[in-house]
Protein backbone atom coordinates (compact mmCIF):
# COMPACT_ATOMS: atom_id res chain seq x y z
CA UNK A 1 0.00 0.00 0.00
CA UNK A 2 1.31 3.54 -0.82
CA UNK A 3 1.95 5.78 2.16
CA UNK A 4 0.42 9.07 1.87
CA UNK A 5 1.78 12.07 2.00
CA UNK A 6 0.17 14.62 4.14
CA UNK A 7 -0.72 17.72 2.84
CA UNK A 8 -0.32 21.70 3.84
CA UNK A 9 -3.18 23.44 4.23
CA UNK A 10 -3.19 26.17 1.25
CA UNK A 11 -6.54 27.19 1.91
CA UNK A 12 -5.63 30.39 3.68
CA UNK A 13 -2.52 31.67 1.59
CA UNK A 14 -4.61 33.76 -0.83
CA UNK A 15 -5.68 35.64 2.25
CA UNK A 16 -2.25 36.36 3.52
CA UNK A 17 -0.89 36.80 -0.50
CA UNK A 18 -4.09 39.74 -0.35
CA UNK A 19 -3.47 40.99 2.94
CA UNK A 20 0.29 41.90 2.24
CA UNK A 21 -1.04 43.26 -1.20
CA UNK A 22 -2.90 45.65 0.39
CA UNK A 23 -0.10 46.36 2.93
CA UNK A 24 2.34 47.40 0.31
CA UNK A 25 -0.01 49.13 -1.08
CA UNK A 26 -0.73 51.59 1.76
CA UNK A 27 2.75 51.73 2.49
CA UNK A 28 4.13 52.36 -0.26
CA UNK A 29 4.78 56.43 -1.37
CA UNK A 30 4.74 57.54 -4.52
CA UNK A 31 7.44 60.07 -5.50
CA UNK A 32 5.66 62.98 -7.52
CA UNK A 33 8.71 65.90 -7.16
CA UNK A 34 8.11 66.64 -10.79
CA UNK A 35 5.45 68.55 -12.67
CA UNK A 36 4.22 71.70 -14.15
CA UNK A 37 1.98 74.16 -12.62
CA UNK A 38 -0.04 75.76 -15.46
CA UNK A 39 -3.61 77.09 -15.30
CA UNK A 40 -5.18 76.72 -18.35
CA UNK A 41 -6.93 79.17 -20.12
CA UNK A 42 -11.38 79.32 -19.71
CA UNK A 43 -12.82 77.20 -22.23
CA UNK A 44 -13.92 79.60 -25.51
CA UNK A 45 -17.96 79.40 -25.99
CA UNK A 46 -18.98 77.44 -29.00
CA UNK A 47 -20.92 80.81 -30.15
CA UNK A 48 -17.29 83.00 -29.75
CA UNK A 49 -14.92 82.81 -32.56
CA UNK A 50 -11.22 82.59 -31.28
CA UNK A 51 -9.12 85.30 -31.95
CA UNK A 52 -5.42 86.12 -32.91
CA UNK A 53 -3.97 88.43 -30.48
CA UNK A 54 -1.56 90.79 -32.48
CA UNK A 55 1.74 90.77 -30.45
CA UNK A 56 4.11 93.26 -30.69
CA UNK A 57 7.60 91.54 -31.41
CA UNK A 58 9.53 93.61 -29.65
CA UNK A 59 6.94 92.15 -26.41
CA UNK A 60 7.86 88.20 -27.21
CA UNK A 61 10.85 86.07 -26.39
CA UNK A 62 10.92 83.03 -28.75
CA UNK A 63 11.96 79.97 -26.96
CA UNK A 64 12.84 77.07 -29.10
CA UNK A 65 13.73 73.21 -27.79
CA UNK A 66 14.67 71.48 -31.18
CA UNK A 67 14.28 67.27 -31.52
CA UNK A 68 18.53 67.31 -30.78
CA UNK A 69 17.49 69.12 -27.34
CA UNK A 70 19.57 72.35 -28.50
CA UNK A 71 17.94 76.09 -27.25
CA UNK A 72 17.25 78.49 -28.83
CA UNK A 73 16.39 81.70 -27.58
CA UNK A 74 15.61 84.36 -30.43
CA UNK A 75 17.28 82.45 -32.61
CA UNK A 76 20.17 82.42 -31.01
CA UNK A 77 21.75 79.04 -29.49
CA UNK A 78 21.96 79.05 -25.78
CA UNK A 79 23.10 77.22 -23.12
CA UNK A 80 20.26 76.38 -20.86
CA UNK A 81 22.23 77.61 -17.91
CA UNK A 82 22.13 80.67 -19.22
CA UNK A 83 18.23 81.11 -19.91
CA UNK A 84 16.95 82.35 -16.52
CA UNK A 85 19.08 85.37 -16.49
CA UNK A 86 18.10 85.94 -20.20
CA UNK A 87 14.74 85.66 -19.37
CA UNK A 88 14.81 87.95 -16.30
CA UNK A 89 16.84 90.82 -18.12
CA UNK A 90 13.84 90.34 -20.80
CA UNK A 91 10.98 90.45 -18.00
CA UNK A 92 13.01 93.94 -16.60
CA UNK A 93 14.46 96.23 -19.57
CA UNK A 94 15.95 97.99 -16.97
CA UNK A 95 18.12 99.75 -19.80
CA UNK A 96 14.42 100.41 -21.53
CA UNK A 97 15.64 99.30 -24.70
CA UNK A 98 13.88 98.79 -28.16
CA UNK A 99 13.49 95.52 -28.70
CA UNK A 100 12.59 94.68 -25.09
CA UNK A 101 8.99 95.14 -24.23
CA UNK A 102 7.74 98.64 -23.54
CA UNK A 103 8.53 99.64 -19.86
CA UNK A 104 5.46 101.24 -17.60
CA UNK A 105 5.93 103.25 -14.81
CA UNK A 106 2.61 102.60 -12.44
CA UNK A 107 1.88 103.06 -8.42
CA UNK A 108 1.49 100.20 -6.55
CA UNK A 109 0.73 99.94 -2.53
CA UNK A 110 3.12 97.65 -1.51
CA UNK A 111 3.36 97.69 2.37
CA UNK A 112 0.98 100.32 2.90
CA UNK A 113 3.18 102.87 1.12
CA UNK A 114 2.41 104.05 -2.32
CA UNK A 115 6.01 102.57 -4.49
CA UNK A 116 6.52 103.83 -8.37
CA UNK A 117 7.31 100.75 -10.07
CA UNK A 118 8.78 100.28 -13.55
CA UNK A 119 7.70 97.27 -15.17
CA UNK A 120 6.51 95.49 -18.41
CA UNK A 121 3.16 94.44 -18.20
CA UNK A 122 2.71 93.16 -22.30
CA UNK A 123 6.14 90.59 -22.30
CA UNK A 124 5.05 86.94 -22.99
CA UNK A 125 7.40 84.23 -23.25
CA UNK A 126 6.63 81.43 -26.01
CA UNK A 127 7.83 78.39 -25.46
CA UNK A 128 7.45 75.95 -28.59
CA UNK A 129 9.77 72.31 -28.96
CA UNK A 130 10.29 70.12 -31.52
CA UNK A 131 7.85 67.14 -31.19
CA UNK A 132 11.21 64.87 -30.58
CA UNK A 133 12.27 66.84 -27.86
CA UNK A 134 13.20 64.73 -24.42
CA UNK A 135 10.71 65.32 -21.47
CA UNK A 136 13.63 65.97 -19.77
CA UNK A 137 14.58 69.20 -21.91
CA UNK A 138 11.81 70.66 -21.86
CA UNK A 139 10.88 70.56 -17.85
CA UNK A 140 14.78 71.99 -17.87
CA UNK A 141 13.62 74.82 -19.57
CA UNK A 142 10.60 75.10 -18.24
CA UNK A 143 12.14 75.02 -14.91
CA UNK A 144 14.54 77.99 -15.34
CA UNK A 145 11.62 80.33 -17.23
CA UNK A 146 9.34 80.03 -13.57
CA UNK A 147 12.75 80.22 -11.42
CA UNK A 148 13.38 83.69 -13.31
CA UNK A 149 10.10 84.72 -12.04
CA UNK A 150 10.07 83.58 -8.56
CA UNK A 151 13.90 84.85 -8.41
CA UNK A 152 12.32 88.23 -9.66
CA UNK A 153 8.86 88.03 -7.40
CA UNK A 154 11.73 87.77 -4.12
CA UNK A 155 13.86 90.11 -5.03
CA UNK A 156 10.51 92.54 -5.10
CA UNK A 157 9.21 91.13 -1.39
CA UNK A 158 13.02 91.46 0.63
CA UNK A 159 12.52 95.31 -0.97
CA UNK A 160 9.50 96.30 -0.10
CA UNK A 161 8.51 93.96 2.52
CA UNK A 162 11.55 92.93 3.98
CA UNK A 163 10.54 89.02 3.98
CA UNK A 164 10.98 86.43 1.34
CA UNK A 165 7.81 86.07 -0.93
CA UNK A 166 6.27 82.77 0.66
CA UNK A 167 6.25 84.96 3.81
CA UNK A 168 3.49 87.19 2.48
CA UNK A 169 0.00 86.66 2.49
CA UNK A 170 -1.96 86.09 0.21
CA UNK A 171 -3.31 89.97 -1.20
CA UNK A 172 0.34 90.91 -1.18
CA UNK A 173 1.66 87.84 -3.30
CA UNK A 174 -1.00 88.78 -5.78
CA UNK A 175 0.55 92.72 -6.02
CA UNK A 176 3.74 91.21 -6.27
CA UNK A 177 2.22 88.96 -9.43
CA UNK A 178 0.89 91.81 -10.67
CA UNK A 179 4.11 93.48 -11.14
CA UNK A 180 5.83 90.46 -12.59
CA UNK A 181 2.85 88.37 -14.06
CA UNK A 182 4.04 84.90 -15.17
CA UNK A 183 3.33 85.11 -18.90
CA UNK A 184 4.78 81.70 -20.38
CA UNK A 185 2.79 80.56 -24.13
CA UNK A 186 3.20 77.00 -24.90
CA UNK A 187 2.90 76.43 -28.52
CA UNK A 188 1.59 72.91 -29.76
CA UNK A 189 4.77 70.89 -30.64
CA UNK A 190 6.20 71.32 -34.52
CA UNK A 191 8.76 69.04 -36.39
CA UNK A 192 11.72 71.76 -36.00
CA UNK A 193 14.75 69.04 -36.95
CA UNK A 194 18.17 69.74 -35.93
Amino acid sequence: MAKKVPQINASSMADISFLLLIFFLVTTSMDVNQGLARRLPAPIPPDQKAEDKDINKRNLLVVKINSANQLMVQGELTDVKKLRERAKEFILNENNADYYPKVFEEDFVLNGKTERIKYTKDHVISVQNDVDTQYQAYLEVQNELVAAYNELREACAKKYYHKSYNELDEEDQKLIQKVYPQKISEAEPKNYGN
